[in-house]
């Protein structure tokens, strides 16, 4: 995961405490004067609200060159693709596999548990009044759109005109962001080809937008400590007690599910895959998880992670120094399953139907995603915007989970190393048997 600018968390956290605290504070009066509650939800929607849009446009002008210089960048600086040989292939299949496993989990506890509906229908259809605006008629238009077809496919991935879909991407229609994902991943496989001197532009240039990008998201991160309080405030005087309760919801249900892939599915992995003992090999990692967990941070828990690897688990220098190094950027177990429950509980909460077809559509989006978040504190916001908006999902939503981001991260950090030892403790055991019969 990012680098945690632990203050800025904090702050966010504070603020989200005093958010709640306002909130309840203003409905226990509006039970004795209902006139001031309705002037406190005015002032809401005409002050509070325009300045969390602040916050949240800065987050939404990055969203399209952000995933494009950063999917493009990921892909090229793989180098040639015939060249990464057995290892890299074997390393990237149980990346996506993990990834994909970990949102499937996720999308599977939020369909189950439902925290989103925990509103009542007048709360959800006041929020997607008060917030959808033109994402309800292109929920519409979705829902009225045939099912997934080949020529359908096609449609929504290639396009007749790419730079009017990806401009469409910011009315929400469906699919949009599809064809600008597409684009950069093909960008990216032909950078692989180009002579190395040029492949070194082309990364620089990719580079450069990106830490140009991530510059904006820093500005609008400097913003969440006050928009956070805003934005919640406004929630919870229009809707009340229930956003609450659906956010605890969310939250254990996160929790419980990064917990339930550390430890259940990844143990699976060391059993079947391995000759090692799951709760041996957890013991032996514990170390480097209380590191990710403490720091929030997958780039700074990567030198005790390498470290343990080498000297406490004796996996080959070779798979260590390839496999933990990319899976610090590119293996988000828990990044894909944060994004892909947000976006379904966000969904929930304004009453919007996701078909299974669009739910499979999300996971695979998740996972593409995760992979692109930038290195910051926050860098995975712009891609979860970016996704709300794809389904016709208001993206203010954002909001709603920012506060609590603090502890998700700390439980998706710790679950993202954890997936990196265990791939790397996997590959080790077939470049093994490759090293044994090739002698």
């Amino acid at each position: 995961m990012a680098e945690t600018n632990r203050p800025l968390a904090n702050r966010i956290l504070y603020g989200l405490l005093f958010g709640v605290v306002a909130g309840l504070i203003t409905l226990g009066a509006g039970h004795y004067s209902p006139s001031s509650l309705a002037f406190m939800r005015k002032v809401a929607t005409n002050v509070f609200d325009p300045f969390g849009q602040i916050f949240l446009r800065l987050l939404f002008f990055v969203v399209i060159p952000l995933v494009f210089a950063s999917l493009a960048a990921g892909v090229a600086q793989l180098g040639r693709l015939d060249r990464l040989g057995p290892l890299a292939g074997r390393t990237f299949a149980l990346f996506f596999l993990n990834m994909a496993i970990a949102v499937g989990l996720g999308l599977l506890m939020m369909n189950i548990l439902r925290p989103g509906d925990q509103l009542d229908t007048a709360a959800k259809a006041m929020l997607m009044h008060e917030y959808g605006g033109a994402a309800q008629k292109h929920v519409a238009v979705a829902a009225a759109t045939p099912t997934m077809s080949l020529s359908g496919l096609v449609e929504m991935f290639m396009p007749k005109n790419l730079f009017g879909a990806v401009v469409g991407h910011t009315n929400g229609a469906l699919g949009d962001i599809l064809p600008l994902i597409l684009f950069a991943l093909l960008v990216g496989v032909v950078g692989t080809q180009l002579s190395d001197t040029k492949r070194q532009q082309l990364l620089s240039t990719l580079d450069l937008v990106a830490e140009l990008m991530t510059g904006i998201v820093r500005i609008a991160l400097k913003l969440a400590p006050y928009a956070v309080p805003l934005m919640i405030y406004s929630v919870i005087v229009k809707v009340g007690l229930d956003i609450l309760l659906a956010l605890g919801v969310f939250v254990l249900g996160c929790l419980a599910v990064m917990f339930l892939h550390l430890f259940g599915v990844l143990s699976l992995w060391l059993r079947f895959w391995t000759d090692r003992k799951p709760l041996a090999f957890f013991r032996d990692i514990r170390g480097v998880l209380v590191t990710a967990f403490s720091t929030s941070s997958s780039n700074a828990t990567l030198p005790a992670a390498l470290e343990c690897s080498k000297h406490t688990l004796g996996l080959e220098p070779s798979v260590v120094g390839f496999v933990l190094p990319l899976g610090a950027t590119m293996n988000m177990s828990g990044t894909a399953l944060f994004e892909g429950c947000v976006v379904l509980f966000v969904a929930q909460v304004f009453g919007v139907d996701l078909s299974a077809g669009q739910q499979l559509m999300l996971l695979c989006l998740s996972v593409l995603s995760a992979v692109a978040v930038a290195g910051i504190p926050g860098g995975s916001l712009p891609l979860i915007a970016g996704l709300l908006v794809t389904f016709g999902i208001p993206a203010e939503g954002i909001g709603i989970v920012l506060g609590v981001d603090r502890i998700l991260d700390m439980a998706r950090t710790t679950t993202n190393v954890g997936a990196d030892l265990v791939t790397a403790a996997v590959v080790d055991v077939y470049e093994r048997k490759v090293d044994v019969s090739s002698t």
